[in-house]
């Protein structure tokens, strides 16, 4: 074989292995700012589970709906992220001391705060090569409540209209 025949040969094999590389660290970038966005994506939903939470009938399953980014009324379970579902969010009902109402429909005046956790939720890493699962921080926003879906005159209204 000639020389510059192997030259070739070692050129194609060095640019395979340096080709490799590059292509798992450009799918690690990749994947790093997609795990920031489902982070953040779950931060933001236990924001709205929340803050929708204060303002709907206890246990309204359209709190959950809006959560996941859907329009209330629609129960597809369709969610931003995948594996994620209604299931991963845990709505609380709390009293003065925070600590957690067992039957809020029971202890209505009792609840003082509202409290939505993301619970039991894994992520997927997406990197060629290495197929990596990890459970996600458990993120929890609180907030203090408001009508809970009680108007100053009239019926208590459903969220899901």
């Amino acid at each position: 074989m000639s020389r510059a025949g192997l030259q070739q040969g070692v050129t194609t094999v060095e640019f395979a292995i340096i080709g490799a590389i590059v292509m798992i660290v450009l799918f690690g970038v990749i994947e790093v700012g997609r795990t920031v966005f489902s982070l953040h994506t779950l931060s933001e939903t236990t924001r709205r589970a929340t803050r929708f939470a204060t303002v709907c009938p206890v246990n309204d399953p359209a709190i959950r709906e809006v959560a996941l980014f859907n329009a209330p009324g629609d129960a597809s379970g369709n969610s931003l992220l995948s594996g994620f579902s209604a299931e991963n969010i845990a709505i609380e009902y709390l009293d003065r001391s925070g600590n957690v109402i067992t039957d809020p429909v029971a202890n209505f005046v009792q609840i003082h705060f509202v409290r939505s956790r993301i619970v039991n939720y894994q992520h997927r890493m997406l990197i060629p090569f290495l197929d990596y699962i990890f459970a996600t921080p458990e993120f929890a926003t609180t907030l203090r409540r408001e009508s809970l879906g009680v108007p100053r005159e009239g019926p208590i209204q459903a969220c899901s209209a």
